[in-house]
């Protein structure tokens, strides 16, 4: 049966519904699940401030279990978790708005492995934002997302208009895992751009969540002669194209000033309208915090440096080296705003 343009756009119209109506549905039911949870973990934490003892919680895990065989969730376990959880973040302003928005499941991994109130709203609002399942998640804390976001280096304050600034906070990490490529410790840019192709899904995951592929060795030209751009990416809230410089050694002030040929080339021969102005990013090995800040303070196009590693191990001094405290606020207020 061939369809017309118009009944099959009829079709697809009514698929979306039906698909966002079981979104919706889902939604309820998770929000009124950890409502239920959030009420029995509140029950059980007034009990344990009044002195009752812990042999309550058994006992009333087997009541639960016994009235409700077909219903899970009421181990010993999870109602001390949920004790957990109402304690933790009932008292907490930005935390607990956000209860409601997010797995029990996820709450649960952001729950023990984050002990700081501001990763924790960081996680969830993530969770909420890109849509990551329970697995991604915990690779996202395991290999210090949160950190890499306020510890990122870029212009962007200075280069870009005001109504994408905050946005663009979160398109640029401090540092990339690339623990999903089979390379050697000894390798190539050319092998890392291949490899990193190889694997587009989890790359494009681990950049962010907001990209698409544009290309790589992407050509522009210039008085008749050839560049060749190592990858371009689009993001798709900010609406502009992301150039991707790589280098497998350490960064050098001059890759700044290759960085903003490639824009200002991408800017007038490939941008199109309605787009904002492309963005930079150069991905190196290793990088001198001192070096980079030094080479952003100059030029009008918006670039930020990174580096990458490909195994999971990450160096133990992220903490040591996060901003204070206001500053840690302001960036995930701008965050909040972007999500």
């Amino acid at each position: 049966m061939n369809l017309e343009q118009s009944q099959r756009d009829f079709i697809a119209e009514i698929k979306q519904k039906v698909r966002q109506a079981q979104y919706e549905a889902l939604k309820a039911v998770n929000t009124r699940l950890i409502q239920l949870y959030w009420e029995i973990g509140k029950s059980i934490a007034g009990k344990q401030s009044e002195g009752w003892g812990q042999a309550v919680v058994p006992a009333l895990s087997r009541e639960l279990q016994a009235e409700f065989p077909g219903v899970g969730g009421f181990s010993v376990t999870n109602l001390w978790l949920m004790a957990q959880f109402y304690t933790e973040y009932h008292a907490v302003e930005n935390l607990q708005p956000l209860v409601g928005e997010i797995s029990w499941s996820k709450h649960m991994v952001i729950l023990g492995k984050c002990k700081d109130n501001l990763a924790r709203q960081f996680y969830i609002q993530a969770v909420k934002k890109f849509g990551w399942t329970k697995n991604v998640l915990v690779h996202q804390i395991e290999t210090k997302s949160y950190e890499k976001f306020l510890l990122n280096q870029t212009n962007f304050d200075a280069t870009l208009p005001a109504d994408i600034k905050k946005q663009a906070a979160l398109a640029v990490k401090d540092e990339y895992t690339f623990d999903f490529l089979d390379l050697a410790g000894e390798h190539s840019e050319k092998q890392l751009e291949h490899a990193l192709v190889n694997n587009l899904r989890k790359f494009l995951l681990e950049m962010g969540g907001l990209f698409t592929f544009a290309g790589n060795q992407f050509r522009v030209t210039v008085s008749g002669r050839e560049y060749f751009i190592d990858l371009l990416l689009f993001h798709r809230q900010l609406r502009c194209l992301v150039a991707i410089d790589l280098k497998i050694g350490e960064f050098q002030p001059e890759y700044k000033g290759k960085m903003e040929f490639y824009l200002s080339a991408l800017n007038e021969q490939v941008k199109l309208s309605g787009e904002n102005d492309a963005i930079g990013i150069i991905i190196c090995k290793e990088k001198d915090r001192t070096i980079v800040e030094y080479s952003l303070k100059t030029g009008a196009a918006p670039i930020g440096v990174a580096t990458y590693t490909t195994t999971a191990s990450l160096p133990d001094d992220y903490r040591h080296l996060l901003p204070d405290g206001r500053e840690i606020s302001e960036k995930l207020s701008a965050f909040l705003d972007a999500a």
